[in-house]
């Protein structure tokens, strides 16, 4: 189910934001941030405000601090959703699906560029994106922040480690939905599995707080962390493991 609370807090996009650089990845005008040299690659798929976004600019930016390169690629191409607009209307024409086969020539790029283990973060709407992309096994793990769009159907088809971090107060991802994906998980023994549930939050309380407000960033960094440590369960430790094995 699409809500208002997609569109809740929106972001000053007129802002210049983050220590990376905006260039071309995979055909795609992307945000990028950290070194190549660590060999691990972060996808991070935004909300339907897009790349620009400066909390979300920072996030990347959090990433790449712990030791990845993080593209933030640009799938809504100059058109993300401005508050005004019809949100269905909007969703329509920015399918996850078809951001989900723009994501794949990304990938390779990152692959040609020596990136040898990549992991993915949607928030959001980008968490559909995340859904498609997981029903190969080209990622080495993925978090979903505040899911949107998400079914119980989709859960059935991940096929690599998954963690997905929700907020108590969400109609879109409701908590009673989010326990449905943890029961589906719970039944995959071949995926490994982490779901929370945030108390006292609200769905998109990861990217579009009150920088102003000590407790929203302090519920963020929270979630960043859980984020941070699934990839460095599952990203980085598999590149560790195969540099073992060489």
């Amino acid at each position: 189910m699409i809500g208002s609370q997609c569109c809740e807090n929106p972001p000053d996009l007129s802002l210049s934001s983050g220590i990376g650089c905006v260039e071309d990845v995979g055909g795609l005008e992307s945000y990028i941030t950290g070194s190549l040299s660590s060999k691990l690659g972060i996808l991070l798929v935004s909300d339907v405000f897009g790349f620009e976004a400066p909390n979300l600019r920072k996030l990347a930016d959090k990433v790449a601090a712990a030791g990845y390169y993080v593209v933030v690629p640009n799938f809504f191409h100059g058109d993300p959703f401005t508050p005004g607009q019809s949100l269905m209307t909007w969703y329509m024409s920015h399918l996850a699906e078809d951001a989900a086969e723009e994501a794949r020539p990304v990938m390779e790029a990152l692959r040609s560029r020596g990136i040898s283990a990549i992991g993915a973060a949607g928030i959001c709407w980008g968490a559909k994106v995340l859904v498609e992309l997981s029903k190969l096994d080209d990622l080495k793990a993925i978090v979903m922040l505040h899911p949107s769009l998400v079914t119980v159907d989709d859960i059935e088809e991940i096929k690599v480690p998954v963690s997905i971090l929700g907020a108590e107060i969400d109609h879109i991802s409701p908590p009673e939905l989010v326990k449905e994906f943890e029961e589906v998980l719970s039944t995959k023994a071949e995926v490994d599995s982490f779901v929370k549930i945030f108390n006292g939050v609200r769905h998109g309380w990861t990217v579009r707080y009150n920088i102003k407000n000590e407790e929203a960033v302090k519920r963020a960094e929270e979630a960043h962390n859980d984020m941070l440590a699934w990839f460095f369960k599952h990203v980085r430790s598999s590149c560790v493991c195969r540099k073992s094995a060489l």
